[in-house]
């Protein structure tokens, strides 16, 4: 019995010493896929890289597990059976854990639901209330090209004022989402790769009350060379 009991915790040891660390499990669905090669790619100096893939081949379930040491923008993209890629890649925030997305073949990329992820909530969660000043700078934007087209230069002046001042609440909003989730890697993400050409001073800010955990992760050191690069 005790030898049984010593071959059955063995075996657990070896099953836990094989799973790599930071695992993330990736599981999903393509409905509508029959046969073809699912990629997981992320971006490594500057160049999108295949780091895994799955032939699909009647099955449209498919399940990835790979290492993931700090929470990183990872992509999901679709090769077809005649060797056709798609145009679309699904973007999420890969984490270790379990992580589950669903799509379809006809929408991919344009229409998915992505689970299990922390950051990958609260990313689209970030995006959702960068769409309302995007919907107020489209209607500027409108009125603009109009005081434009009729040489209204007083219009035209306060269109101009108005984009401006969307611009800056939109900075605004972003620095205080970012400080609200400081306690995650989606924070120093947000300053480094979704907000351009915001003041140096507003990028510090965020760095400089992160915790030391989130610093060291990859988009804490991404956002700390970007505040160096804009202090010189």
């Amino acid at each position: 019995m005790k030898s049984i009991f010593l071959v059955v915790a063995f075996c657990a040891f070896c099953l836990m010493s094989c799973a790599p660390e930071h695992e993330m499990k990736l599981t999903g669905t393509v409905s509508g896929l029959k046969k073809g090669t699912l990629l997981l790619q992320k971006i490594e100096d500057t160049l999108l890289v295949s780091i895994d893939s799955i032939e699909v081949d009647g099955n449209s379930n498919f399940e990835f597990s790979t290492s993931v040491p700090s929470p990183e923008i990872y992509y999901l993209y679709l090769r077809l059976k005649n060797g056709d890629l798609l145009d679309e890649r699904i973007p999420f925030f890969a984490e270790e854990g379990e992580i589950n997305i669903s799509t379809n073949l006809d929408n991919f990329g344009n229409e998915y639901a992505v689970t299990g992820s922390e950051n990958q909530d609260k990313l689209e969660e970030y995006k959702k209330l960068m769409e309302r000043y995007a919907d107020k700078n489209l209607q500027v934007v409108s009125l603009y090209l109009k005081a434009l087209a009729e040489k209204n230069d007083s219009a035209y002046n306060a269109l101009a004022l108005q984009e401006d001042r969307i611009l800056r609440s939109k900075y605004l909003a972003s620095v205080n989402y970012a400080l609200s989730q400081k306690e995650l890697e989606i924070a120093p993400y947000v300053m480094a790769y979704e907000v351009q050409g915001i003041s140096p001073k507003y990028l510090d800010t965020v760095y400089s009350v992160l915790p030391q955990k989130i610093k060291n992760s990859k988009y804490g050191m991404d956002l700390e060379s970007l505040v160096s690069e804009k202090s010189n």
